[in-house]
């Protein structure tokens, strides 16, 4: 009875990880050809294609796909099987490569990353900075974070905190509407559309005391797919936008923006860690995991209202 080939499905496991050849090669210290060699011997045994690859860019076949989990298994059962045998103590080490949104991920990941880059030497960290829904299998990540009402899909999820989309203007837009409490007082008016959506411009909320339901219309002043692109041209009045509270936070705190429809809410979102499908991951990447789960227990833009809404109560 011939054994698999268990290096090369760890080798296969690491390319699909990283997204390429020479970032597989690279972490664990073989040379480029003899990850290439492994991945072909392995195709031949099987007797199909994992990967489809060209001189430019490398993608998972539907079979590899499919085999993926088994792959990455075998890798993490054998690193598990070295870390005990080590007695627990094997130090985590080696590249995460994380996808976040691009204005959260500047203003609330990064702050987060010197400590814990300090409290573990041995790791390195490549993050992509984007509002684009990534691939993360194809794209070799470990992690990404994303703020959404999260549909079902193969990937795992973990919310790691409420995120609340807030009406906001500045005072003195706000002076000039006379303080609306109605959506319909705003219906029509010119703003800041958030084209990222599948319906920008369309804002769906409901009236907290009894339920009701309004789809606000936007028109629009500015679009765009980063909403903080709006903020300039939020605080010097020139329209109103629905926003993250982690982007306007501090704002509201500090007068710079007023809530508008106290009343009425669009429903919330969260933030999700989200990973690929399988269970088993190199401990760097649950040591990554942990720290931010208990870096957003308590989110500062969640820990008050920072300011009085505006409009009748």
């Amino acid at each position: 009875m011939r054994l698999p080939d268990l290096e090369a499905w760890a080798i296969f496991a690491k390319v699909a990880e990283r997204g390429s050849f020479a970032r597989a090669a690279e972490e664990i210290q073989l040379s480029k050809p003899t990850v290439s060699k492994a991945i072909s011997r392995l195709e031949h045994a099987l007797g199909v294609a994992l990967l489809n690859r060209n001189s430019r860019q490398m993608s998972l076949t539907e079979t590899g796909r499919a085999l993926l989990g088994h792959a990455s298994r075998i890798l993490a059962e054998a690193e598990a099987a070295e870390t005990q045998a080590r007695g627990g103590t094997l130090v985590p080490s080696g590249p995460i490569r994380v996808a976040a949104p691009m204005t959260f991920g500047v203003r609330h990941l990064s702050p987060l990353l010197p400590d814990f880059l300090q409290q573990y030497p041995q790791i390195d960290m490549a993050i992509d900075y984007s509002d684009a829904l990534v691939d993360l299998v194809a794209g070799g990540y470990d992690v990404a974070l994303r703020i959404a009402a999260l549909a079902d899909s193969a990937l795992r999820a973990r919310r790691l905190c409420g995120v609340r989309l807030v009406l906001v203007a500045a005072p003195d837009y706000v002076a000039r509407l006379g303080h609306p409490d109605d959506p319909r007082a705003l219906d029509g008016h010119k703003s800041f559309v958030y084209t990222n959506t599948s319906a920008p411009g369309m804002i769906r909320l409901h009236h907290v005391p009894d339920g009701r339901e309004f789809v606000l219309s936007q028109a629009s002043r500015l679009r765009s797919d980063n909403a903080e692109a709006f903020l300039p041209a939020l605080e010097a009045g020139l329209g109103f936008g629905l926003f993250p509270e982690f982007m306007v936070w501090d704002g509201l705190k500090s007068g710079r923006f007023v809530r508008l429809l106290p009343q009425w809410e669009a429903a919330p979102v969260a933030l999700y860690l989200v990973t690929p499908a399988s269970a088993l991951r190199p401990v760097r990447v649950n040591t990554f995991i942990d720290y931010l789960v208990r870096a957003f227990d308590h989110p500062p833009w969640g820990r008050e209202d920072p300011a009085p809404a505006t409009g009748t109560p």
